[in-house]
């Protein structure tokens, strides 16, 4: 990831409105990494439980930061993340009723459980498009050429 925050790809052009126009380009740079790891911790339904449960969810201040975090949306900084469906919990953590409902372990779980469902069957159908659309092209090319 380093590689891809050099001086040279203009950081700063990809920071929020928000950001602060007297950092550093070096602070810039942390503060876009610190921003993106933890936007991404949010796609672990565990870490959201541990937050639920010591009451990091129910303070303004955290509220407000992911409100703030939700910049991350915009595609020109999801294209960093690496675990997209992130995105969608973070959508979820705005809505009260969803953060008190983390404190319960099996909400965890079962948010967990479907993670895991989705990624095992969207592979599978995924590949099972990609050979059809293969399969497709091949008729298309076997049918066209002349006799």
């Amino acid at each position: 990831m380093a590689s891809k925050l050099s001086s040279s790809s203009g950081i700063g052009s990809r920071l929020p409105v928000g950001s602060k126009d007297n950092e550093t380009e070096e602070q810039q740079k942390l503060r876009f990494q610190v921003e993106l790891e933890f936007v991404q911790c949010l796609a672990n339904p565990n870490y959201l439980n541990f937050l639920a449960q010591r009451g990091y969810l129910k303070e303004p201040n955290f509220i407000n930061y992911l409100k703030y975090l939700l910049y991350w949306k915009e595609p020109r900084y999801a294209k960093y993340l690496k675990y997209p469906q992130c995105l969608y919990l973070l959508d979820l953590l705005q809505y009260e009723h969803f953060r008190k409902e983390l404190v319960s372990g099996p909400c965890a779980k079962f948010i967990d459980d479907q993670q895991l469902l989705h990624w095992q069957h969207y592979h599978r159908r995924r590949m099972q498009l990609i050979q059809e659309q293969q399969e497709k092209m091949a008729a298309a090319v076997h049918t066209s050429k002349p006799s």
